[in-house]
Order: structure tokens, then sequence, then C-alpha cells
């Protein structure tokens, strides 16, 4: 994990929830930086490869950033892999830096408001994305309403593309389930919660979609 050069840090909190300061920060990054939060591919993988229906699975990162955990999962045969993120300068220069991976794309898209066709994905992968929503001031125990609006959307946009009856939402954290299994309880679905490290503690949230009836249908092309 890249150590993030201090002038790119937030100067206060709650800017990690904007896309304002993404732009700014990736701008302000070299050509080849790269960040990971919490853990790297090599760090979860023999966590991830059980989960994972094949290595032809249908695979949408949420909120890419400059981690390489989509290089990393390419390069271990994972190829079909849909990055999106709200900030158009981390995609570009994600598009580029990948150039010779051509089986990925890289789209400019808000997770909150996926353009996808329903039941088109079999795994979701959120390493992050949503923790950076929940850094609006407020009380962790009684979050305000933001922040309780935007993760519902997000994981209810992810339900919604996620492919009827078997398809595996994935959400890497530090976020004690306390405070993140109320995003992520939704009738018909099913939650398992693995706990990883030993001293400091991150939570593998794996969300399941057993259902074969889902949000109505909508019409959403993907474009960039």
């Amino acid at each position: 994990m890249m150590t993030t050069a201090a002038n790119t840090l937030p100067t206060k909190n709650e800017e990690y929830g904007t896309r304002e300061y993404w732009d700014q920060r990736y701008t302000q990054e070299g050509e080849e930086a790269t960040f990971d939060w919490f853990k790297r591919y090599e760090d979860v993988a023999h966590l991830l490869r059980p989960v994972l229906p094949d290595k032809t699975a249908r695979i949408l990162m949420l909120g890419c950033g400059n981690s390489t955990l989509s290089e990393d999962m390419y390069d271990d045969g994972y190829k079909n892999i849909v990055n999106i993120d709200y900030s158009p300068v981390v995609v570009e220069r994600m598009r580029a830096r990948n150039h010779d991976r051509p089986e990925m794309q890289w789209l400019v898209m808000d997770i909150r408001d996926l353009r996808f066709e329903n039941d088109s994905f079999d795994v979701a992968i959120d390493k992050g994305t949503m923790d950076a929503m929940m850094t609006a001031k407020g009380d962790v125990w009684d979050p305000p309403q933001q922040v309780i609006d935007d993760c519902s959307k997000e994981v209810d946009e992810v339900l919604r593309v996620m492919r009827k009856g078997r398809g595996v939402f994935l959400y890497l954290t530090f976020g004690q389930p306390h405070f993140r299994r109320r995003y992520l309880t939704r009738p018909g679905t099913t939650l398992e919660i693995q706990q990883i490290g030993d001293t400091f503690h991150y939570y593998l949230y794996i969300l399941r979609n057993r259902v074969e009836d889902g949000p109505p249908a909508r019409e959403s092309p993907e474009n960039n």
C-alpha cells in the first residue's frame, strides 16, 4: 500500500465523501500512484477465491480509485471486471495504466446510480468505498440521514444489478457489524460476516442474493 503524501490528505474528514476532493487528490498524485484501503489482493485472495463463482464471473468493482485490486485479480485470472468510479480523473488514469489488460472496462459512474441493466453481474466488490460516504459529521450510532440514504442507495443498486439467485456482494471494511449490518440487511438475502486480523480487525461482509424476484426492471445503458 502506497503512503499518501500529506498534501493530498483532506483538511476535514468529511471531504472523503466528495468528488471534488478525489479529483484534486488524483490530479496531484503521480501518474503511477496507487493506494489500497485496508488490504491488498494478496492479503485477502484466500478469502475471496472461495466466494467468487469462477474465473469467468462478471465482476463489478465499486469505487475502484487507483487501487491495484482489479489488476491483481485480472492477473490472477479474473478478467471480466468492470471498474467504476465517479472521478473521471482516476478512471482515465487507470484506463491508461491498464492498457495491456484489454478485457477490463473503466467507466465513470456513481455507485448510487448504476447505469447497468438488472441481473448484469455475478459479483460486486466494495473495498472501503461505502466507508467514504460515512465520513459526514454526526453520531456513528445515529448517522445523518444523508449517510443512511447514500449507503442504502448503493446496496439497493448493487442488489438490482446482481444476478438473481446467485449474485454475491463483497464488502471489505474496518466497520464493525453493529455499525454496518443495518445497510446490508435486505429481504431475500443472506449475510455472512468474516472477521480478519488478530489485533486490529477488518471485516468481510458477504451478501448473497437468494431470490428470483427483485426490483422493477430498469433500462440502463452502459456508457462512460
